[in-house]
């Protein structure tokens, strides 16, 4: 599984970004693609993720309401709607994929395959 991020940027306080994350696999049936994110100084947390398959979603409780995660079946992209953005926001945004069940689906560590990462910044 090869992953690529992209779409970060600068953004002001309350604005808005979609980041990409296009995936190659020789098969995507068993894959979660997650969304994590390290600001400076922190450990990398989970943010968002999605059931290739099913498309089942799961949120942190802080980006519920504010980031959609969704998928392009054709495409094989996975992206990541960021809305009102907060300086909080700020990190490197990595999307990861997994395959099968976990009992600590929001893990890192249970993530094997992982995207080079994309910055991104909000100001206030």
């Amino acid at each position: 599984v090869q992953l690529q991020a992209s779409g970060g940027g600068l953004v002001q306080a309350g604005g808005s970004l979609r980041l990409s994350c296009a995936a190659s696999a020789r098969t995507f049936t068993t894959l979660h693609i997650g969304w994590f994110r390290q600001a400076p100084g922190k450990e990398r947390e989970f943010v968002a993720s999605i059931n290739w398959s099913s498309g089942i979603t799961a949120y942190a409780d802080s980006e519920k309401g504010r980031f959609t995660v969704s998928r392009d079946n054709a495409k094989n992209m996975v992206y990541l709607q960021m809305n009102t953005l907060k300086p909080e926001d700020t990190a490197v945004y990595y999307c990861a994929a997994r395959s099968g069940s976990s009992r600590t689906p929001r893990a890192p560590n249970v993530y094997t395959y992982w995207g080079q990462g994309t910055l991104v910044t909000v100001s206030s």
